[in-house]
């Protein structure tokens, strides 16, 4: 089902500056793909928190739609699909609710809706890229925080809220396995990815999180690992690579790296070296490094460098990190 090697990545998501005047989800793509990216990840989602139009605001004049099938068909996605990458990998929410919305309810109501939208964009991915050896991933982001409701890792998730969310996982999984049914003579690939980023506390602690609580009970293709809990502990980091592979699922890397005021160039260059190294080792298929162009600023009007955390492969001054050398080293 997955390549053999490790496809080395980078996100493009809700960045806080652009540096040319084109679409701004193709000028990150563009940029990426420059730098030797061979696959990315952005966000196709219509969810009430944070869609799509708000996350690539520059330059670009979104369209109204209603569903998941009709954004990807818009003139941004089609451009940004008609790029020579080997993988997109989406974060993916379907419209009108916000991503979480299924911790205090989920109806059957909402499982069929979950469903149907999966369906749908499965549908029209496979139909539209037919002709091309192109795989779309499409996942949850960070599945520990959305069972805690919050960013507190102390919190302990409920039984009640683990069984929603393994419900949601189940429609979204039922959705994509739909799609494909009905769109089998597709060289273009379609999975389906839980995320999730407390691996380390659920090993150490035994706290029940995704991992224990949600993806036993799930038939997802693969399993994402934003993996900010062990970026500064290499042993740890392979460990929880090879505790969330033993389900049996491929598990890929859906963010890593170090930003630049934790660390300077030398050193991130030097951690996100080694990590990609373990990634490799431990065959995940993805790799995807966060990210191009940082999303948290220190300050409120951000205008120089240092007013970033420095989450970039590319700085607001048009400046290469030491990072962006790996993908060309990783593309040769």
């Amino acid at each position: 089902m997955m390549q053999k090697e490790t496809l080395l990545g980078v996100a493009h998501i809700g960045g806080r500056y652009a540096l040319t005047t084109s679409d701004y989800l193709n000028e990150g793509a563009a940029k990426a793909h420059a730098l030797g990216a061979r696959c990315i990840k952005v966000a196709l989602s219509l969810d009430t928190e944070n869609p799509t139009p708000t996350l690539y605001p520059f330059h670009s004049k979104w369209p109204s739609v209603e569903t998941l099938a009709a954004l990807a068909e818009t003139a941004y996605f089609r451009a940004l699909f008609a790029r020579d990458f080997d993988a997109f990998v989406l974060t993916t929410f379907r419209p009108g609710c916000p991503a979480g919305y299924w911790r205090t309810e989920l109806t059957r109501a909402d499982e069929q809706a979950e469903e149907d939208s999966f369906a749908a964009l499965t549908q029209l991915l496979l139909r539209a890229y037919s002709n091309r050896s192109v795989t779309f991933v499409l996942q949850n982001w960070e599945g520990d925080w959305a069972l805690r409701g919050g960013f507190d890792p102390s919190q302990r998730p409920t039984r009640e809220v683990s069984q929603h969310m393994v419900r949601w996982l189940k429609a979204r999984q039922r959705g994509v396995e739909r799609g494909r049914r009905e769109s089998p003579r597709s060289h273009a690939k379609v999975l389906h990815a839980c995320e999730v980023n407390l691996v380390w506390q659920t090993i150490e602690t035994k706290e029940p999180g995704v991992a224990t609580r949600v993806l036993p009970d799930v038939s997802v293709d693969l399993v994402s690992y934003s993996a900010w809990d062990t970026k500064n502990n290499l042993e740890h980091f392979q460990a929880a690579l090879h505790f969330l592979a033993k389900q049996g699922r491929p598990v890929y890397i859906g963010e890593f790296g170090l930003p630049e005021s934790e660390g300077g160039p030398e050193l991130v260059h030097e951690r996100t070296s080694a990590m990609l190294a373990v990634a490799k080792q431990a065959r995940c298929p993805y790799a995807i490094y966060w990210q191009l162009y940082c999303n948290e600023p220190k300050v409120t009007t951000p205008k120089t460098n240092a007013d970033y955390k420095g989450f970039w492969v590319v700085r607001p001054d048009g400046t290469e990190s030491s990072v962006a050398s790996l993908f060309r080293k990783h593309d040769e």
